[in-house]
């Protein structure tokens, strides 16, 4: 419904309004002669109807800081009978309105007060929303008179609304639990509540007063209303109501809302008592939901230092926070975490393409945004239910680094006091609300939500957002520093590999040479064991040099430039068996060629080098027996492939390592042990990486990822 409900031109009978404008008359409501004993008033100066000094204390009324509206009890002029009237005054329009009231007996006040005093005490000793909530509707009936007073929450600013305290009559039906559908509360008029605390009808069969003339009512006591909300009211049997609006941050959180069974026209005393009453309420309220609030953002802050605490970043950038924590913080299904390009899940996953469809689809802008109807507010992600209904989405990071906190399908039971479905039917109006009451409960289910994120978890992922930020600054800080040392230390060590090896090559070369010159100067002298002495020392200083060449090779490798190139993958084999050709032959290994037209991006020397060292390997450790196979293949990575005697998985890594050799020399197998060192420092100088894996039916299949140029590592 988009009814301007403060248009509605008219006035509640019991009282008069009239709204003056530079000091004449400009509209009066139509009962307001006759009410106020006056005749002729449109038009007229307003001090026939008061004089100048209540004039002018109603001005400064309407201007000072008490609020919206203020009150205060007049006495018409002797022209006007000098009636007694208790008025109260707002301004509206550029006009100074004054809606008039017949005044209540001179002790009224008195005898509000002491209930309300008390009330109030009452009020403050309750410790949860719910508590002050009962304690509330028990004191506003006690004050009113009312037969049903009920305390109503929105679940939020436009949503449906439960009772969640009441206080009834012993014939009446409860409605406590029950939820009343979003359009019963239309969003004009909770504007209306959030600029009006308190709204009262005396009775639905009022025959209203009408204005001469336009006016906005917006801040009207006496306001009429609409026609719809009387047949609604009507609908529930109440004959006479009062609404105090229960607000959080300028925001309408819920209402007060009594019922009678009577028609009942509250004095403006009452009236305002209510309405302190429903402003004080409100505070406490607040109070009692920020202690909720800073108890539970307490919890979650010492579960955020004690993550911190135990945070690590490792050089691979992995995520410096344990992921059970970040559940417990914001308590959800799952946490997924995008860090450097990689999606991790932790908790209840989803599944890869629901991961996929969420994190194309969910806003993450740089600001933090949360849903917690997703199928509703991403209609894209609609087929996540009912996985997934709710994510809190909260960037972490540069180059799209998030984390997203994910909440499934909540499905709640509720006691509806009409069908959810069809909250608006044909009624005699027109399509409009229609009867709430005893026999109209209905029982559904909410769907396609999940538990609403509140303030806090938005608070506190922030706070941890910001946590994870100053990790990843002084780990990117560190990281630096230590870039630098390990740089100059790899120069170092680079040119202390490079001077060793080349000075130990001297003395070596005199120790072999001098074991050569004994051999053949005393060839007829020597005894067996003396020569087979002489021949220990002849090998071992040629397997000397080996090492020491290896060592002069892989120390070249962090020095030499790099000059890539896209290559033929089929023509790099070629090239490569030029050298280990002979070697594949004699163990009667096989080798299957890449695909015509495969490239590699790399230096053509060092990649030379990497397939010698892998093809060798291959001929070195084949099978003893069967059909012996090596392939090479190509694509997004080198793939070589051989069926010989494989590698235990846990020695894999120890393969890679300088010098590791995992079978002894006397196992028949010959190297230094230093090929797939030197493969690995390739690949790495590339900027890639390189693994062992058991090929299908055993042997040894090797990996090695040589990224483009525009991701060059070194």
């Amino acid at each position: 419904m988009r009814e301007p409900i403060h248009l509605l031109g008219g006035v509640q009978s019991y009282g008069a309004l009239i709204a003056i404008r530079a000091g004449e008359i400009a509209v009066t409501s139509a009962n307001a002669e006759q009410m106020l004993g006056v005749a002729g008033l449109a038009g007229a100066p307003a001090t026939r109807l008061l004089d100048v000094e209540q004039l002018t204390a109603l001005e400064g009324l309407a201007d000072a800081d008490t609020g919206q509206t203020a009150m205060m009890p007049v006495t018409t002029t002797a022209e006007a009978g000098a009636r007694r009237f208790d008025v109260t005054v707002h301004r509206s329009d550029g006009m100074l309105v004054l809606e008039f009231e017949p005044a209540g007996a001179a002790h009224d006040f008195p005898a509000i007060y002491t209930p309300i005093r008390q009330a109030l005490i009452r009020l403050q000793m309750a410790a949860t929303v719910v508590e002050a909530c009962r304690a509330a509707v028990r004191e506003v009936r006690a004050i009113t008179g009312y037969d049903r007073v009920v305390a109503y929450r929105f679940e939020s600013r436009d949503g449906a609304g439960e009772v969640i305290a009441e206080d009834v009559a012993d014939d009446g039906e409860p409605w406590l639990g029950l939820w009343f559908p979003a359009s019963d509360i239309p969003p004009q008029a909770r504007r209306l509540y959030e600029r009006n605390w308190i709204r009262v009808i005396a009775d639905v069969d009022d025959a209203t007063a009408r204005l001469s003339g336009p006016l906005d009512l917006s801040m009207s006591v006496l306001r009429t209303v609409s026609p719809f909300h009387l047949e609604y009211l009507r609908n529930i049997g109440v004959r006479s109501s009062m609404s105090v609006s229960l607000l959080s941050g300028g925001r309408l959180w819920g209402l007060l809302a009594c019922h009678g069974r009577t028609p009942t026209t509250l004095t403006p005393q009452v009236r305002a008592a209510c309405e302190f009453f429903g402003v004080a309420l409100s505070l406490h309220l607040a109070a009692l939901r920020e202690r909720e609030q800073a108890a539970a953002r307490d919890r979650s802050r010492t579960l955020i230092a004690r993550l911190l605490e135990t945070a690590s970043v490792g050089p691979d950038g992995a995520w410096p926070l344990d992921p059970d924590g970040m559940v417990r913080v914001i308590a959800c299904d799952a946490v997924l975490i995008r860090a450097e390009d990689r999606v991790t899940v932790h908790g209840a996953d989803p599944g890869p393409e629901l991961v996929d469809a969420l994190l194309a689809a969910v806003p993450h802008g740089g600001s933090m945004w949360h849903s917690d109807r997703l199928g509703e507010d991403v209609p894209a992600l609609a087929a996540l239910s009912p996985a997934v209904c709710g994510a809190l989405v909260l960037p972490s990071g540069p180059d799209g680094d998030l984390i997203v906190w994910l909440r499934g399908e909540r499905t709640v039971p509720r006691r509806w006091a009409t069908d959810p479905a069809e909250p608006v039917v044909q009624g005699p109006h027109g399509r409009r609300l229609t009867p709430r009451g005893s026999t109209a409960v209905f029982l559904a289910s909410v769907r396609g939500r999940s538990l609403p994120w509140s303030s806090n978890d938005l608070a506190m992922a922030v706070e941890l957002g910001r946590a994870v930020v100053g990790i990843a600054v002084t780990h990117a800080r560190r990281v630096s520093v230590l870039n630098g040392e390990l740089s100059r230390s790899n120069v170092d060590l680079d040119a202390f590999a490079h001077a060793a090896a080349h000075d130990l090559k001297e003395p070596l070369r005199g120790i072999a040479n001098t074991a050569t010159f004994i051999v053949e100067d005393t060839a007829d002298e020597l005894d067996e064991v003396t020569a087979r002495r002489l021949a220990s020392i002849q090998r071992l200083a040629e397997r000397m040099d080996e090492l020491l060449n290896t060592l002069l090779y892989y120390s070249r490798l962090g020095r030499t430039d790099l000059h890539r190139r896209p290559l033929d993958l089929s023509e790099a084999v070629t090239r490569a068996l030029e050298v280990a050709g002979p070697r594949l032959r004699e163990a009667g290994v096989s080798i299957g060629m890449p695909d015509p037209g495969t490239t590699v991006t790399a230096d053509p020397v060092l990649f030379d080098q990497v397939l010698v060292n892998l093809l060798v390997n291959a001929a070195k450790y084949a099978r003893p027996d069967g059909p012996r196979l090596v392939s090479v293949t190509g694509g997004p990575e080198l793939v070589v492939r051989d069926n010989g005697i494989g590698m235990p998985p846990h020695l894999r890594e120890q393969a890679f390592q300088l010098f590791r050799r995992l079978h002894p020399a006397t196992a028949g197998y010959d190297g230094s042990g230093a090929g797939l060192a030197i493969v690995r420092r390739i690949v790495e100088r590339h900027g890639g990486q390189v693994w062992a894996e058991e090929s299908p039916g055993g042997g040894t299949t090797i990996r090695a990822t040589f990224p483009e140029p525009g991701r060059d590592l070194q």
